[in-house]
């Protein structure tokens, strides 16, 4: 079995395969798929699935494998997704979580319902790759085919076209929908995803999250311009990430009447999509990536995250209504179209929904330097969770305090500081 060489564009933990990652047990894995017991595996080649910074909560490796069957020779690619095993922060923050299990319940429960009810309807929609095993004990572990092989890459060097923004947002909306209408018909259904961000026992105590406020403070107090704003910040410091928790929770522990709750992705920035092009460069297809933290919640949990984490500026400052807007559309035609019995959502009720919850706005400001560090490419994602040094310098990144001169004033007109 070979393994890839160090190289710094992989994160450090996904570029040495751990040895049960072996040919034993990619033959057990693609026996029981395939349903052939007599399968040998005759090669194995492990590489890092994804590059540097494109995720945290989980460790992800590539493997080839070239196995032997009855019919002949054949070879495959697939991604292993497991918990981190090296000893620190990543694996700190993770121990104890549901991740897995919730992600799990998504592959093989929600996403393929959710494709099968679309199908119903004439819409062939696909919103996820085939989950071809999965396993919590003794270890958890998910494998998938590699989207790579069927011509899905990940955005990296660029940002998303409002083409494929739109492509990203017609499958949330699709997700939402779908999941709309079972809360509505079967709430039942969805009752295991109630384990989000907010479960994960040590990730609300986390400096990457506590910390965020009190670095903006320090923008604030550094540009004579943000001053008239730093009451309300002050004032939301101590309890900025409660408000944040009670919103995911809300349908769990406060669940409003004139409120729509759906099944969220959780995590809907660009690095959590592929999208396939064709040879002549037009877009065929976005694929929706990473559900560990998928849960029931108002959909704003998803939509106010995208405008930051999704979008970049130019699509902040001049297309962000008309993308939600379209996700709205979207979202409303897909529940007619799959014979919703109850009310349809109200485009004003879910933008004074969004409205409510601002304060997400306010929190997502405080990971906003992130993306523009990525951008830079000078800072890993390691750093920046693990040393709030680090993070202090990410508020002055010039890039970011011209996109805070954009959205206080922007955030003031709303009436958010009231």
């Amino acid at each position: 079995m070979a393994s890839t060489n160090n190289n710094n564009d992989y994160n450090a933990d996904e570029l040495i395969a751990p040895k049960w990652l072996s040919a034993e047990f990619f033959r057990e894995v693609l026996s029981q798929h395939l349903k052939e017991p007599e399968l040998k595996v005759l090669d194995v080649v492990m590489s890092p699935a994804s590059a540097k910074g494109d995720h945290y909560a989980s460790v992800m490796f590539r493997s080839k494998v070239v196995y032997e069957t009855q019919k002949g020779k054949f070879s495959k690619s697939l991604i292993i997704k497991t918990m981190p095993e090296e000893e620190g922060h990543k694996k700190e923050l993770l121990n104890n979580s549901k991740i897995f299990e919730t992600e799990i319940g998504m592959y093989t429960k929600a996403l393929p319902k959710f494709e099968e009810i679309l199908r119903q309807s004439g819409d062939e929609t696909k919103l996820c790759t085939q989950c071809l095993y999965h396993s919590l004990e003794p270890r958890q572990v998910m494998i998938f085919d590699d989207l790579v092989v069927e011509g899905y890459t990940v955005i990296r060097d660029r940002r998303a076209t409002i083409e494929e923004l739109k492509a990203a947002y017609t499958k949330l909306a699709k997700i939402h929908a779908v999941s709309f209408k079972i809360l509505n018909e079967n709430p039942d259904d969805l009752k295991e995803f109630k384990n989000s961000i907010t479960s994960m026992p040590n990730i609300l105590t986390d400096p990457f999250m506590t910390s965020g406020i009190t670095n903006f403070l320090g923008l604030i107090d550094s540009v004579p311009e943000f001053a008239k704003y730093k009451p309300y910040f002050k004032n939301i410091e101590k309890d900025i990430v409660q408000q944040f928790i009670d919103i995911i929770d809300e349908y769990r522990s406060n669940r409003q009447s004139d409120a729509y709750y759906i099944l969220c992705h959780g995590d809907f920035h660009l690095r959590n999509m592929m999208f396939k092009h064709n040879s002549t460069g037009g877009l065929e297809d976005c694929m929706l990536l990473d559900y560990q933290m998928s849960n029931v919640c108002p959909p704003s949990v998803d939509i106010l995250y995208s405008i930051y984490m999704l979008m970049g500026p130019d699509e902040r400052r001049n297309h962000h209504k008309e993308l939600i807007n379209f996700y709205f559309n979207t979202f409303v035609e897909t529940l007619e179209k799959i014979a919703f019995k109850g009310e349809l959502p109200n485009y004003v009720d879910f933008w004074r929904q969004l409205y409510r919850h601002k304060i997400f706005e306010m929190f997502y400001l405080t990971l906003l330097p992130m993306p523009f560090a990525a951008e830079a490419r000078d800072i890993d994602l390691s750093q920046m969770m693990t040393s709030n040094e680090v993070r202090k310098k990410l508020f002055f990144i010039e890039k970011y305090v011209e996109e805070v001169k954009y959205l206080l004033p922007r955030f003031e007109k709303l009436g958010y500081f009231k």
